[in-house]
């Protein structure tokens, strides 16, 4: 192999620039467009609990800025990340500001799959979340959507087959 870097390798330093992105991206460093414009090729896929199944770079970098607006102050903190060949499974959370009465996080764990496209891209990645959960979680802290909110799709897209041949699990 010798000063080539496999695929697995690839796709874990891929998905660590992209955990570092939206990092950024949560900071008000960069718009959320910008990080799906560095990570999601033309063919990618994207399913979202709340807003379904986008297909297509153009569709899924919308998609970021729009999902996010009026979601300033949460956070989405990774607590690991596994790999397995071009998949990556990591473990995070829908953080809101403020604690609870016990002093923990007013918080909500989610899940990503996400597969590796080379190129330092991803064609396909898929969060679940506990809805009814986060939803929980959302009043127990107060939040009120602001007036920049984005409300998710009455009726999404709930396909979460992939489109890049890979098995989702």
């Amino acid at each position: 192999m010798g000063n080539e870097i496999n695929r697995a390798d690839e796709a874990r330093e891929a998905y660590r620039r992209y955990v570092e992105e939206r990092g950024r991206a949560e900071r008000g460093e960069i718009p959320w467009s910008a990080v799906a414009e560095g990570f999601f090729p033309e063919d990618a896929v994207f399913v979202d609990p709340a807003w379904g199944r986008i297909e297509g770079h153009a569709a899924i970098t919308k998609f970021f800025d729009e999902s996010m607006a009026g979601l300033e102050g949460w956070t989405f903190p990774e607590s690991f990340a596994l790999s397995d060949g071009e998949r990556i499974v990591a473990l995070w959370w829908n953080r809101l500001e403020g604690t609870g009465p016990d002093g923990r996080p007013h918080e909500a764990p989610g899940v990503s799959i996400v597969h590796y496209a080379g190129d330092g891209k991803f064609s396909y990645e898929l969060d679940i979340l506990n809805m009814a959960e986060v939803m929980e979680v959302i009043a127990a802290s107060g939040w009120t959507p602001p007036a920049a909110f984005n409300q998710p799709p009455r009726r999404p897209v709930r396909d979460t087959t992939p489109t890049d041949g890979m098995p989702s699990a």
